[in-house]
């Protein structure tokens, strides 16, 4: 029998990772865990004030996220997290040896127009595109897949497990 899922949906602001990653939680029987919700109340009112986060905000952030990870080793999880460096991905995978990564990649005008569809959410349109600049695209040799978001969810998802588990 496989072992459970550690997955990270990741990408930019308005990607879908909370949609995409809550749907695909649901399709493998899994719980589903936003790592926004991980986020110190600086980090949120950094974002929600339109700065971006250094590297200094997120490493700790980054460490829930691999222990939340690790700590569903028996039951599975997937976490709607950016992860958009490398070594974000890597400090990650140090303290959740077997996770993979699901990258959702859309382009430009597709991420502003669903940011700017959204209400309630605390990262403005205005820093999509510092996290444009920021994200390292899933690489070869990292575990995981790239996914386009230009499609339905239940498209999106199909895809995901496609490439996954088939």
């Amino acid at each position: 029998m496989p072992e459970p899922a550690l997955l990270v949906v990741m990408g930019v602001s308005g990607s879908g990772k909370s949609l995409i990653g809550a749907a695909l939680a649901e399709r493998l029987g899994i719980p589903f865990l936003d790592a926004d919700d991980l986020h110190p109340a600086a980090n949120v009112a950094k974002m929600a004030a339109g700065h971006p986060l250094d590297d200094d905000d997120r490493w700790p952030w980054l460490a829930r996220v691999a222990d939340a990870l690790a700590q569903a080793s028996t039951t599975g999880l997937v976490v709607a997290c950016s992860a958009l460096k490398r070594a974000y991905r890597k400090a990650i995978l140090a303290g959740a040896p077997g996770t993979r990564f699901v990258q959702l990649d859309g382009t430009r005008d597709l991420l502003a127009q669903r940011m700017g569809a959204r209400t309630g959410h605390f990262m403005p349109t205005a820093l999509l595109d510092s996290q444009l600049a920021t994200l390292e695209p899933l690489a070869v040799d990292e575990p995981g897949v790239i996914v386009g978001i230009d499609a339905t969810p239940a498209q999106i998802v199909e895809a995901i497990t496609g490439k996954l588990f088939d």
